[in-house]
């Protein structure tokens, strides 16, 4: 059997050369293979047999000569032409005079492994111990929703917590960044959303590549980062408490930036938004791209209803594991959606409308003799939150222009 690969001129001599492959990882999961460039992070799923052909070819076969051993070994013939022009789309082909791809090695290796060694789980332990402590002695530590108010000047109030969130988000990023740096794992972080929750992100799409056991440090590296956060600023606080027991000043913010930590912690259980959680999940139920697989279930399901039997998508083209979990996961995704966006349109909205209306109503229609403190107050805080919206737009109009790959594990 004679192959052409795409992409050359096809004569005779050329069909029967090897094909040159950059370096190739390879993790077995029983039926399945994932096979992966580390270092431009270009991953794909394969079944047993079709790795085992990707084998035969790095290892130095001919086009012919690979498809002659896959039919004899498995009993069926191969397609080399479409295999091999799908080796290219994912850039694992090696084109004439391009180099061999080199393995950058990953900067703070080190770091992430002393990070996350027994020793620093030891110390994080005995930590959350001590915050424990405190909180039961000093009920008062204890996170509330009146830790938030530690001024009465709103726009002060907004401005420490959305400026000085940015520190303990980045944190949680660069937990889940050193924890796959441990592993040999690139990163990258940007700026996205969970439905209408702006997020940043942390990128490891190596993580697919890795063993299942050792992909939940990475994971869940946020939540310990968050944990100890809020362990440090709450015995902060219980080390500033002032002789009557009230927190002072310097405390009561940080008893604010722990309440925030916590909120931040407990968004993490929104398993539909694809928080750290739900990449825990799909892992432990062994998913490839159940967000995704859910999506198209709930689509075809209204297809269906409404009699559109020409837009059903193929089933058959997703991944059985995640079609088999998509069919309780997207009733999961559905009513999450609701909530969500119910939350957003009866609660979220009306009160967000009265206090911006309550602003611009003070600063158009105010005494005249109110103060420049409060003025400046009532502009500020204006301003912040048109900000936070324009933010907002332009990121979904942004994500509506662009569509990432689908095998990638993305950390919020």
């Amino acid at each position: 059997m004679s192959a052409v690969i795409p992409g050359n001129e096809s004569t005779g001599a050329q069909a029967g050369r090897p094909i040159a492959l950059h370096p190739l990882t390879y993790l077995d999961q029983g039926d399945e293979v994932t096979v992966g460039r580390v270092d431009i992070d270009s991953y794909a799923v394969l079944p047993a047999d079709g790795a085992a052909l990707l084998r035969r070819l790095e290892a130095g076969a001919a086009p012919e000569v690979a498809a002659a051993w896959y039919q004899e070994t498995y009993g069926e013939t191969v397609d080399m032409e479409d295999f091999i022009a799908a080796l290219r789309e994912l850039d694992f082909v090696r084109e004439t005079d391009e180099p061999a791809a080199a393995v950058v090695p990953v900067r703070w290796r080190r770091l992430g492994r002393a990070v996350f060694s027994p020793v620093s789980a030891v110390c994080f332990l005995a930590l959350l111990t001590c915050c424990g402590i405190a909180m039961a002695r000093s009920p008062v530590l204890l996170p509330r929703y009146h830790n938030l108010f530690f001024t009465h000047y709103m726009t002060v109030l907004e401005l420490t917590m959305f400026i000085g969130q940015f520190p303990l988000i980045l944190l949680h990023e660069s937990a889940h960044a050193l924890a796959g740096r441990r592993l040999g794992l690139r990163s990258s972080l940007s700026i996205g959303r969970r439905l209408y929750y702006m997020v940043f992100l942390t990128t490891m799409d190596g993580l697919v590549a890795v063993e299942r056991r050792k992909r939940f440090v990475p994971m869940l590296a946020g939540i310990f980062a968050d944990l100890g956060v809020l362990a440090v600023l709450t015995l902060f606080a219980a080390a500033t408490l002032r002789p009557d027991g009230q927190p002072s000043l310097a405390g009561a913010i940080a008893l604010a930036f722990a309440y925030m930590t916590l909120l931040r912690l407990l968004w993490q259980f929104f398993f539909y938004l694809q928080t750290d959680l739900y990449y825990v999940v799909v892992t432990v139920l062994d998913c490839v791209d159940l967000q995704t697989t859910a999506r198209r279930v709930l689509r075809n399901r209204l297809n269906r209803l409404l009699g559109r039997r020409h837009a059903l998508l193929d089933e058959s083209r997703w991944h059985p594991r995640d079609r088999a979990v998509a069919r309780w996961y997207s009733w999961l995704l559905l009513l999450g959606w609701t909530v969500s966006i119910g939350t957003l349109l009866l609660g979220v909205l009306p009160v967000a409308w009265r206090i911006l209306s309550t602003v611009a109503e003070r600063l158009l229609h105010g005494p005249a003799g109110q103060s420049a403190a409060g003025l400046a107050d009532s502009v500020g805080f204006l301003a912040i939150n048109l900000a936070q919206l324009a933010v907002i737009g332009y990121v979904v109009a942004r994500d509506r222009r662009q569509r990432g790959p689908e095998l990638k594990h993305v950390l919020s």
